[in-house]
């Protein structure tokens, strides 16, 4: 049977990130995220509920992550759950921990992580590329998906293209073979 192991979230760290760094040299980022839903209750309450979710990010990433994010920054963060277990040194007990291995992320809001002004740009992370986006030449975050590779420079303006001009109704037209763009 086919299985799937994929997570978006879009939260606020909770905590600067920490970054630690595995036997083989390999930078490992941990911070938390706070995600919060909004809802009315049968009696027509209005409620909130935050989910606090613990992730972790490796190489580059981790490094990017912590340069970039401190606590109340806005991050969205795709990944794969993953289950750690454990013997309790205290009470012998068995312990586990569901966590979030980055796979991509997104930053998001202002460069310098404040939290008023319209949201700003964003700036993203392309785990092949292994940089960040450049902030200040993109369009706000909805508006495209992430890049694959460093910043480029914005293309050339073209000239408006001239529609052809219409024919009157009833008056036949000859199609070139070479006007068909397929």
């Amino acid at each position: 049977m086919a299985s799937f192991n994929r997570v978006l979230l879009l939260g606020n760290l909770t905590r600067d990130p920490q970054l630690k760094y595995l036997p083989s040299q390999t930078p490992v980022a941990e911070f938390g995220l706070a995600c919060n839903r909004k809802f009315k209750t049968a009696q027509g309450e209005d409620r909130e509920e935050v989910l606090f979710v613990d992730c972790s990010a490796f190489g580059r990433q981790a490094e990017v992550i912590n340069q970039y994010c401190q606590k109340g920054r806005p991050l969205f963060v795709e990944g794969r759950l993953k289950l750690d277990t454990w013997e309790d040194k205290n009470g012998g007990g068995k312990r586990s921990k569901l966590t979030v291995v980055v796979e991509n992320f997104q930053l998001l809001g202002s460069r310098d992580g404040g939290q008023g002004g319209g949201g700003g740009g964003g700036g993203g992370f392309d785990s092949q590329a292994g940089a960040p986006d450049d902030y200040a030449s993109r369009p706000a975050p909805a508006a495209r998906g992430p890049q694959s590779g460093p910043a480029r420079p914005a293309p050339a303006a073209r000239a408006p293209q001239q529609a052809p001009a219409e024919k009157p109704f009833g008056e036949e037209s000859q199609i070139d073979e070479n006007d068909i763009p397929f």
